[in-house]
């Protein structure tokens, strides 16, 4: 329909079970584990080997061309393509696989050697331009190499710097540059994983189920549906179709029910020794009912096995153009987002609609970063073990060497974890934003170039360990399901000219410190503009006017689906200014807030003296300063620095509003909407 689009998101879903369909035994998660790890040693090791078998340049030109040897288009399945061409997937001996399970591991092998064939083309592009300072290219090189790589004009320069550092080194090693990225590196590790997307209902089937509903397969048909209705003298059970009728109740839309086959064995010698495994699901909440689902991919993880399910559902459809109402939004270090909506008038100005809000997680990043330190130490001491026990697994060492390895691992997952509740926290906070200003699309500034250099170790460290990348892929996620568009914008300049008048801003330390150089507070030189505030404030106006005025310029990304403002002529950008609304006063911060004398001042506490203190400890009261204000924990001060975040000492823990150093939701606070009141509803700004 119009206006409307077929989405397909990825959910994941926990296997707590499943029921051997043979011998209707009921399976726990342990033996349903084992199972699909038996597979998946089977799949990952046929995928392996056909990988190392076409590691090469030839074959994987020939794969990424799409064209077979007689010049017919190639499936776009990897595994079809695959067979198309005649590479086959070597069984093991002894062992009996189905047809489909070899498709998956062709599948997969298809998969890695497609995507070898970009980085195959950037590696050769690299050595062919081989700048004379690998350190230190020209803009000169930067031309040469960017025109050389497949897309390069849109290639990080991040990207093309890391693949320069391999060859460097691969060139000090050898003494001589690559042929290709084949000779660099070795064939890659094929995952232990199922891809049941390459198999028919031959060997996994999913729908939604009434089986499902009970977490469990049906003893009988009497277990599954009630009784028939028979009150009073309606005898339904001695009628026919023409008088009444009985079926099975509709599927719950919450559960699936997936089948899959799976061996009884590590080593299946025959077919008997596959079988068919029921495996219910609960879906998550993020799978509409009316969701189409598609055969999952089958990890194990932990121990558990994790199923990726596929599905798809119809959204709103994004438009990259036509936009009146937008969100800008601006990446920070401390204030991790600043967001704030313009509105785009008939007359062609654009306006901010409010004072823009922000998310400050601070405590967060601090807990981040002194994971990242302890995990720095670890590896330190974990590689001077390595350099002490030489690969020998009869040293002393050894035995700690091991533990300080599952350590790291541990500290790892943590890191990981940690980053994507703050980066699901920052999208779904930004999001918010955009729904209650009645945006219909988020402008981001591009920032895939950005490369923390001469600002210091510390703050070089702080800037490379931001999740940008997961914040950027969550909001364009959460986004979608609104049908709301995420542009990606040039960042040239964003916090560096004036939002009103594009004049070059003057960056202080504070509003009430104007002759000391800082970077927090702008300060517009210009006397005819006199625009001031924070820096991120400045930055977000600029971006949400830079999309807006561009808006014509955006593009899609045919294979990814991003939409982006690539550049921005002068004649545009001209426009790209925030018109200063007519009525009301200035607000600005000029200076410290002057202290304001009380009608009627209250004494100070320590000047009305006490009474006399009785006897004994009963009825005391305090002398001097006392506050009656509630007081927080000593880990949770807001004055605190960024390396004394400490756990809270309450338990259990309740969020009692922003507060740093006492867990996730209060080390990371942000701004609420601001238009739940009348005055500043998106009604209204639709309608002035």
């Amino acid at each position: 329909m119009a206006g409307e689009a077929a989405r397909t998101a990825c959910a994941r879903v926990l296997v707590r079970g499943g029921a051997d369909e043979r011998t209707g035994e009921a399976l726990t998660a342990a033996v349903v584990a084992q199972r699909v790890s038996w597979c998946a040693v089977l799949v990952g090791g046929m995928a392996a080997g056909l990988v190392a078998a076409r590691w090469n340049e030839a074959d994987v030109e020939l794969l990424a061309s799409g064209r077979d040897l007689a010049g017919r288009p190639l499936p776009p399945q990897a595994w079809m393509a695959a067979r198309r061409l005649g590479w086959d997937a070597a069984r093991p001996a002894g062992i009996m696989v189905n047809d489909r399970v070899v498709r998956m591991a062709q599948e997969q092998a298809g998969r890695l050697l497609r995507s070898a064939a970009w980085w195959a083309a950037l590696i050769g592009a690299i050595v062919v331009t081989w700048p004379a300072d690998p350190g230190k290219r020209t803009w000169q090189e930067w031309d040469a190499a960017r025109a050389a790589v497949p897309g390069g004009r849109h290639v990080p320069s991040s990207v093309i710097r890391a693949r320069t550092r391999q060859v460097q080194r691969f060139a000090a090693a050898e003494g001589r540059l690559p042929a290709s990225v084949f000779e660099m590196e070795p064939p890659p590790a094929a995952r232990g994983i199922l891809l049941l997307s390459a198999c028919d209902r031959q060997q996994a089937t999913i729908e939604r189920s009434p089986a499902a509903a009970e977490g469990r397969l049906p003893a009988s048909v009497f277990e599954m549906e009630p009784p028939p209705a028979a009150r009073g003298i309606l005898l339904l059970s001695a009628c026919d179709r023409q008088q009444a009728t009985i079926e099975r109740s509709p599927s719950a839309p919450g559960r699936a029910l997936l089948r899959v086959q799976l061996p009884v064995r590590p080593d299946p010698r025959g077919y008997q020794d596959w079988t068919w495994v029921a495996i219910p699901l609960i879906l998550p909440p993020t799978v509409p009912a009316g969701a189409v689902l598609h055969l999952p991919v089958l990890r194990i993880e932990g121990g558990r096995v994790r199923v990726d399910l596929a599905f798809t559902h119809v959204v709103p459809a994004a438009r990259k153009d036509g936009h009146t109402v937008a969100l800008g939004l601006d990446w920070g270090l401390s204030t991790l987002l600043s967001a704030g909506a313009a509105r785009l008038r008939p007359d062609g100005t654009i306006t901010a609609a409010g004072a823009g809000a922000q998310y400050r997680a601070a405590g967060v990043l601090a807990k981040q970063h002194r994971l990242r330190r302890h995990g720095e130490r670890l590896q330190a001491r974990a590689d001077h073990y390595a350099r002490l026990t030489a690969g020998n697994g009869q040293h002393p060492l050894a035995a700690k060497a091991a533990a300080l390895a599952e350590e790291i691992r541990r500290i790892a997952v943590r890191r990981s974890n940690l980053n994507d509740a703050l980066a699901w926290s920052a999208a779904r906070w930004a999001v918010d934003q955009a729904i209650a200003a009645g945006a219909s699309v988020v402008y981001i500034e591009d920032l895939r170039d950005l490369e923390a250099r001469g600002m210091g170790r510390t703050l070089n460290t702080r800037l490379s360990q931001t999740v940008r990348g997961k914040i950027a892929e969550r909001i364009r996620h959460l986004a979608a399901e609104q049908g709301i568009a995420v542009v990606t914008v040039p960042a040239r300049g964003t916090s560096k000219y004036c939002p009103r008048c594009l004049a070059p801003l003057r960056h202080r330390k504070a509003p009430g410190k104007p002759g000391q150089p800082g970077w927090k507070w702008a300060v517009c030189p210009d006397p005819g503009c006199g625009w001031q505030g924070d820096r991120d404030q400045g930055a977000w106006q600029r971006i949400a006017a830079r999309g807006l005025a561009c808006q014509a310029m955006a593009t899609i990304d045919r294979g990814s689906g991003t939409m982006a403002v690539r550049s921005v002529d002068d004649a545009l950008e001209a426009r790209a200014v925030i018109t200063p609304q007519a009525s009301g006063r200035d607000r600005s911060k000029a200076g410290p807030t002057p202290r304001r004398a009380a009608s009627r001042p209250a004494p100070r506490r320590h000047g009305a003296p006490s009474s006399p203190r009785p006897p004994g400890r009963g009825a005391q009261r305090p002398e001097g300063h006392a506050t009656t204000a509630r007081v927080l924990p000593r880990a949770a001060r807001r004055d605190q620095g960024a390396t004394t975040t400490s756990t809270p000492f309450r338990r259990p823990h309740r969020a009692r509003g922003a507060a740093l150093g006492a867990g996730f939701h209060l080390n990371a606070h942000a701004t609420p909407p601001r238009w739940d009141s009348t005055s500043a509803s998106p009604q209204l700004l639709r309608d002035d």
